[in-house]
């Protein structure tokens, strides 16, 4: 038994003695398959590093008991909780204190990493004096807490910048993204990448040497740190957020900076600091949404099944391993082409071979960009083959079908394929908008067949919506959601109707757009109006990069099917060379990639009504596609429409927005676009819903 820790029994933690003198101290979550920090194990932690102090050891290494990684940050369940009890503050007082503790140990303390380390994981870290990662790949190291619509709260917002400098820190915090153990090493945030076998021996033998920080870095974490530095620093880096949040929708990055701008004082002053402004951005509408969108994130990926994963595991991924795309155009090719970078052996097939060839050319600058061993490179590119005759068919686990948006192909195509096909394959297709129905008549095994629908950059978009229909077998369904979650991809069910769930939503928004460009209403300020609201992109700008040709396509089944006009710029497929970004020229003007929107008047007025006119016909939608049971809940909803369309995360969804608003307000404030505008904006059935005001 260590001294100072007999008769102490913990649940999350335990601490063994080195014959070297150095003490490991494992953290090993109770009944939990990764590590988080839930209250009683910062409890604990504070009374074991208390006892620890009264005789300190040569040395502590700080170590994760779970081979899946080190430690995943807080325990987000129990945030919630605290932040609806209205007890936050003293959550995060708490890990403050014991993570302090740990930084006021008189001897060297190491944090032994491996695997992911976030949030809290990386904010323990900061608090040791050293920090030694695994060489893994999969070892990643960061502090996302702004995509919680906070930031670091115990203690990494203080440390971070004094240990690897301001600018390399505020990048971290501002953007959550995470570093590899080269990555870190390289700012200095970590000390020594080592071989995973050698991951506590060598971080303890680097405790014992007594190593001092280079002087280089300890200069950097000082310099950029100084009152006159942070002045000047700070409005850059508000320029900086600037350009992609807005302040009234995204205040966290906003009060991180201003907090390192005005603290002063000593480690305490800065802790407290940091305390208050976190706790005041926790109880911010914009927390509380983004919290759930969190949840709604956890939820799809929970449809994958807990053991769904990489493609290197057939049991994993659904019992997929071979996949075949029918079609090589830009969602079929970069359908393809992603899935061979997620590990599976893709083949591509089209009806010619120069249309392969370009998908082949647009995977490999994927690849470029993804895969950063360039010995790695050539393993990856060779799991997506050209298939012009169609060979992969008889070997495929699943088909995707990605070909041009008309039905008679469709059908043609699967009474092609579907002879070849083995008795367990599944086929789907990736129409965005033809309801299943129709497309059933020409299938024998209605129960292996469903849509599986990517969104547009691929590689970007991480939703897929797995389109039922009646005859479907429950085991496809669970295979597809596998098979996604081996892509990284969030899966949503959705029912076999018109446009599914998010095309559903986004043509009337994007139809309302295209009628007040008709109108006269320039583009850039329709754009502005939404991006103004939280939309990723304006509707305009979302119309030329979809493609006026796309759009056309869904428009001739969607707009029956709602009952609404469509203006003659998206009523029929332009000719090539003026279908949008892709040819350089739609509604926009394009170059280099970017849109070039012609200029508004200086004393032009926008609508009043801009925003609403945008907005609300989603709303609309999603309350219509609710009550018609596109998705089987509003959270299924929220989430879909958020993954899939980018729909402002910090508003929580369609759904949620109506009951924060208000569905009184919203229905009076769409009857008025009614009275003024014609009756496009009727309210569709569904608002009277309980869903609507729980």
């Amino acid at each position: 038994m260590i001294a100072g820790l007999d008769g102490l029994r913990f649940s999350h933690w335990q601490a063994e003695a080195r014959p070297d003198g150095v003490v490991v101290l494992t953290f090993d979550r109770a009944g939990e398959s990764v590590n988080t920090f839930a209250q009683d194990v910062l409890v604990e932690l504070d009374a074991l590093l208390e006892r620890l102090a009264l005789d300190p050891p040569k040395a502590l290494v700080l170590r994760s008991g779970k081979a899946r990684g080190f430690i995943a940050g807080a325990d987000i369940r129990e945030f919630q909780a605290f932040d609806e009890q209205g007890t936050i503050g003293d959550s995060i007082r708490r890990g403050q204190q014991a993570f302090q503790r740990l930084a006021d140990l008189p001897c060297p303390t190491v944090a032994a990493i491996h695997g992911f380390c976030m949030g809290g994981g990386t904010e323990i870290a900061l608090a040791c004096r050293y920090r030694v990662a695994s060489s893994d790949g999969g070892t990643r190291i960061g502090l996302p807490e702004v995509k919680l619509g906070i930031y670091p709260g115990w203690g990494g917002s203080v440390r971070l910048p004094r240990l690897v400098g301001a600018p390399a820190a505020m990048d971290m915090m501002l953007t959550g993204r995470t570093l590899s153990a080269s990555a870190a090493r390289a700012i200095g945030l970590v000390d020594r990448v080592v071989a995973p076998t050698a991951l506590v021996d060598e971080a303890a033998a680097f405790a014992l040497a007594g190593h001092v920080r280079p002087a280089k870095q300890r200069l950097l974490g000082w310099a950029t740190n100084l009152w006159p530095v942070r002045q000047a620093l700070a409005p850059m880096l508000v320029k900086q957020v600037a350009r992609k949040a807005r302040r009234e929708h995204y205040p966290a990055p906003y009060a991180l900076i201003e907090t390192w701008r005005r603290a002063g004082g000593d480690t305490q002053a800065l802790l407290a600091a940091e305390r208050r402004s976190v706790v005041k951005l926790a109880g911010t509408p914009t927390a509380r949404n983004l919290t759930r969108v969190f949840f709604l994130q956890e939820r799809l990926k929970g449809l994958g099944g807990k053991d769904a994963g990489a493609a290197g595991s057939e049991a994993k991924a659904g019992g997929i391993r071979r996949v075949h795309v029918v079609g090589a155009g830009v969602m079929g090719g970069d359908i393809a082409a992603w899935s061979a970078y997620k590990g599976f052996d893709v083949t591509l097939q089209d009806r010619e071979q120069g249309f392969i060839d370009k998908a082949q050319a647009r995977a490999q600058t994927l690849f470029g960009k993804k895969v950063k061993d360039d010995a790695k490179r050539p393993e990856v590119a060779a799991r997506l083959r050209s298939d012009l005759a169609g060979d992969g068919i008889a070997d495929a686990d699943l088909v995707i079908e990605a070909i041009v948006e008309r039905g008679d192909a469709k059908r043609a195509l699967y009474a092609d394929i579907e002879p070849r096909l083995r008795d367990d394959a599944l086929l789907t297709t990736n129409t965005s908008s033809i309801p299943l129905d129709d497309l059933l008549g020409a299938v024998r095994s209605a129960q292996r067949f469903a849509g599986l629908h990517y969104f547009n950059p691929v590689a970007m978009m991480p939703l897929v919506e797995i389109v039922r229909h009646d005859g479907m077998a429950p085991e496809t369904e669970r295979r597809l959601a596998a098979f996604c979650k081996a892509l990284d991809k969030l899966p949503v069910p959705v029912a076999a109707s018109p446009g599914f769930l998010v095309n559903r939503l986004l043509f009337p928004y994007m139809l309302e757009a295209a009628t007040a460009h008709a109108e006269g209403i320039p583009g850039a300020t329709i754009d502005r109006a939404a991006v103004r609201f939280g939309m990723p992109m304006g509707p305009i700008e979302l119309l030329d990069t979809v493609g006026l040709d796309v759009a056309a396509g869904v428009g001739q089944v969607l707009a029956p099917f709602l009952g609404l006009q469509v203006p003659a710029a998206i009523a029929t497929a332009p000719e090539v060379g003026r279908r949008g970004k892709k040819d350089g020229q739609g509604l926009y003007a394009w170059e280099d990639g970017k849109a070039k929107k012609p200029e508004v008047p200086g004393d032009y007025v926008a609508p009043a009504d801009m925003e609403d006119r945008l907005i609300l016909p989603l709303l609309n939608e999603a309350v219509a596609a609710l009550h018609d049971g596109v998705v089987e809940d509003a959270d299924l909803l929220d989430a879909g429409v958020i993954f899939g369309t980018g729909f402002a995360p910090f508003r929580g969804g369609p759904i949620r927005y109506i009951r924060e608003t208000g569905v009184d307000e919203v229905l009076a404030r769409l009857q008025a676009l009614q009275a003024t505008h014609g009756d496009r904006f009727a309210p569709r059935p569904g608002w009277d819903a309980p869903a609507l005001r729980e």
